[in-house]
């Protein structure tokens, strides 16, 4: 398991687009598995499953991202799994760290796109 959390600003409705696509055009065999959207109290709240090939472990490996919205501000959880070839225990985590990086980078990319504005 990998995981990135990071707040900032940003427009919630543009960065969910921004990131699904960066995401599924940043990976040949990355999809969107499913999602789920909420309100509640103006917080809004999507969950994004994501799952692609990991050629470099050999298996499948899946990313779960959360995004919490409210006003400007954002807050995003994303954790990968399924990385590992193990049965009792994990002998690698390539394809996790790896799947996770596809989203490190738009996101910081963006964050300081943000900054400029």
């Amino acid at each position: 398991m990998a995981k990135y959390t990071k707040s900032f600003q940003g427009n919630y409705n543009h960065f969910l687009k921004y990131i699904e696509n960066e995401i599924i055009q940043g990976s040949m065999s990355a999809t969107i598995e499913d999602r789920h959207q909420s309100v509640i109290n103006n917080v809004q709240c999507t969950i994004l499953v994501f799952e692609r090939y990991s050629y470099i472990g050999g298996n499948r490996v899946s990313m779960n991202v959360t995004i919490l919205g409210y006003q400007d501000y954002i807050e995003l959880i994303a954790i990968t799994a399924g990385g590992s070839q193990a049965t009792f225990f994990k002998v690698n985590t390539w394809g996790e760290e790896a799947f996770l990086d596809k989203i490190i980078d738009p996101v910081e990319e963006y964050i300081k796109k943000n900054k400029r504005r």
